[in-house]
């Protein structure tokens, strides 16, 4: 270094020039500085090696450090994120990145606000906050929803904060638990406790809960609180001749129905089989109840699509308000329960509210359920027979039978009144016996007496058709041991038995025919399908229902409807009887429209086997002159 210093001296200075001592010695500090500097650089320049490769090393290890803590956190069966101070999110793993449905890019660095429901977002938000400000660790439970499927993932997650090197909170770790299964198993364990399966309205429970709550609301409001009880009419019958699948649908139909009708403050509930409740909480007016038990009505009156048929089913509705009816759920329920059975009772189609005198009705009711399982064998039944006479000869060719029963404590109960709670509770089957047995006998006194074509008809429930398909065969039986033919009886049917003509009905039809049985179709013309059924079913006699007759002398619809009808049956081969005959200005119409047989007060009442066999044997078998034909 010296040496190139005193080069670069004389060439600058000259040759010519001396180097004084003091320069030489100033070149030799210079000389010795460098060597140092040189020295040091050498040095630093060793030590910056090292470090690089510290440094390398460390990121090294860092990488994979890295790595081996990624592969460790996506081989975590749960949910694992962390969090800054400021909600970004700065690592998860793939677990989080599936219930989210985002890729890693679109979520480091984001927020639950970029990439959640804002509602969801801000609980979250806020719970992080609550968190890492307390220092305390929260769990909470919370429903994710993907954004490319309705999917739904529900996550227990407990938010714990983390700290930095100097003891504060610098984010959180979130660590969640996927608990979808247990959470739709309690929603639909829920849904099982408090909402009807099929129809997807409230059940009996959960109605009477919100019951008891629009009670106490009502309490202390001074407001009325209205309960409609809706029970379907013949639904029973839908069931069991269309299918338990159309039954199901008309259940189905008719709570949408019902729901549509009312507010969205007022509560639906199906409470079994074809009963409904409606709860009108907050009744300021009476007349309310009135218009939605109307609007009811009419809407359960239009015609139900059951698969490809249709059918018309009407309504009966029961109404009880709180407190003037009831103090509690049970009371209301029971009054509102009254209320409906007296609209059915009263001709169905309608609504009823409760009364006082209702109840002593559905306690009448209640007994009479008690005791009918033995009327039969306690002796309180008895038969009664209506004449039907021929309305050319006058002769007496046939009567029906009409079961009458004595109760000990509430005398002659009408069947109106007992025939369909006999159906509810399969009574009506051991009623449908003894009537039957009854009617051969006096059918067999009759043909004895010499009076050889009488013929008895009895009336046959839809239960007792639908019921034990060894029924009619062992009435043959009893007929056969009497001596007497299958055409000795009449096998009644309604018209609404055969709304819908099934393969079976049509088998069941059969099979009386071909034992001899004359099958007369009931209550004619207030049905819905009545041709049709003409048309498919081997019909003997066709009986024209009394709303007909009854006005015949001042309403010409009613006496053009009863031509037509004579008409057309003799057009197809059928007889026609004509009920509720009770003046001469009636038979008199009838006579000249051409129908065969008649029945009614004119001629007689129903009375009993011995008043019946008097008369008979009084008459000679024929109604009384006078009656404007002989």
């Amino acid at each position: 270094m010296n040496e190139l210093l005193e080069l670069q001296i004389k060439k600058h200075l000259g040759s010519e020039r001396i180097l004084t001592p003091e320069i030489r010695n100033l070149l030799a500090e210079v000389d010795r500085h460098y060597t140092d500097t040189e020295k040091s650089r050498r040095k630093l320049e060793l030590a910056l090696s090292f470090q690089k490769k510290e440094l390398a090393d460390a990121m090294l290890q860092a990488s994979r450090d890295h790595a081996l803590l990624r592969g460790v956190m996506d081989i975590i069966p749960d949910v694992l994120f962390f969090k800054s101070a400021d909600g970004s999110y700065l690592g998860f793993n793939k677990v989080y990145e599936k219930v989210l449905n985002r890729p890693a890019s679109q979520l480091v660095g984001k927020t639950d606000f970029d990439v959640l429901d804002q509602t969801v977002a801000q609980d979250l938000h806020e719970l992080d906050q609550s968190v890492m400000s307390s220092g305390t660790e929260r769990t909470t439970e919370r429903w994710f929803h993907r954004d490319d499927e309705e999917k739904r993932v529900c996550l227990e997650i407990l938010h714990t904060p983390f700290y930095g090197l100097d003891g504060q909170v610098v984010g959180l770790i979130g660590y969640g638990r996927n608990i979808t299964a247990r959470k739709l198993a309690e929603e639909k364990a829920l849904q099982h406790a408090n909402f009807d399966s099929l129809t997807g309205l409230s059940n009996r429970s959960n109605f009477i809960q919100r019951l008891n709550h629009e009670m106490r609301v009502a309490k202390r409001s001074g407001m009325a609180v209205a309960l409609l009880l809706v029970n379907l009419d013949r639904f029973k019958q839908i069931n069991d001749l269309m299918g338990h699948e159309a039954g199901d649908a008309l259940l189905t139909q008719s709570g949408q129905r019902i729901s549509s009708s009312v507010r969205e403050t007022d509560s639906v509930a199906r409470l079994g089989a074809d009963e409904f409740a409606i709860l009108l909480p907050g009744i300021e007016q009476l007349g309310h109840i009135g218009n939605v038990a109307r609007k009811l009505i009419a809407q359960l009156a239009e015609p139900f699509l059951l698969g490809a048929e249709s059918s018309k089913v009407t309504a009966s509705i029961g109404v009880a308000v709180y407190p003037v009816d009831g103090h509690d759920p049970d009371t209301l329920l029971k009054s509102a329960e009254q209320a409906m059975y007296h609209a059915k009772s009263t001709g169905r189609n309608r609504y009823c509210h409760f009364t006082p005198a209702l109840h002593e009705a559905a306690t009448r009711r209640r007994q009479l359920l008690r005791d009918l399982p033995q009327v039969v064998e306690s002796g309180q039944l008895y038969v009664c027979y209506q004449p039907i006479a021929s309305l050319i000869t006058g002769k007496i060719h046939k009567a029906e039978a009409l079961v009458r029963w004595r109760h000990p404590d509430h005398g002659n109960i009408s069947p109106a009144d007992f025939i369909p709670l006999a159906e509810e509770t399969g009574a009506i089957m051991a009623i449908g016996n003894y009537v039957f047995q009854e009617a051969a006998n006096i059918t067999q006194g009759m043909r004895a007496c010499g009076h050889d074509e009488f013929q008895v008809s009895v009336n046959m429930s839809p239960a007792q058709f639908r019921g034990n398909s060894d029924l009619i065969p062992q009435w043959m039986a009893l007929l056969g041991t009497l001596g007497l033919p299958g055409d000795a009886v009449a096998i009644e049917i309604t018209e609404g038995m055969l709304m819908q003509v099934k393969e079976s009905t049509k088998l069941r039809l059969d099979e009386m025919r071909n034992f001899g049985i004359k099958i007369s179709l009931d209550d004619f013309g207030t049905g819905y399908s009545s041709l049709s059924y003409l048309k498919m079913l081997d019909i003997d006699y066709l009986k024209i229902d009394q709303s007909f007759v009854r006005d015949l002398e001042i309403d010409p619809d009613d006496r053009a409807l009863c031509e037509a009808m004579i008409v057309m049956a003799h057009k197809l081969g059928l007889k026609v009887v004509a009920e509720g005959i009770e003046t001469a200005g009636q038979l008199d119409l009838l006579v000249k429209a051409g129908c065969d047989f008649g029945q009614g007060y004119l001629f007689a009442k129903p009375v009993p086997a011995t008043e019946f066999t008097e008369f008979m044997f009084r008459s000679d078998g024929k109604v009384q002159a006078g009656l404007g034909y002989l």
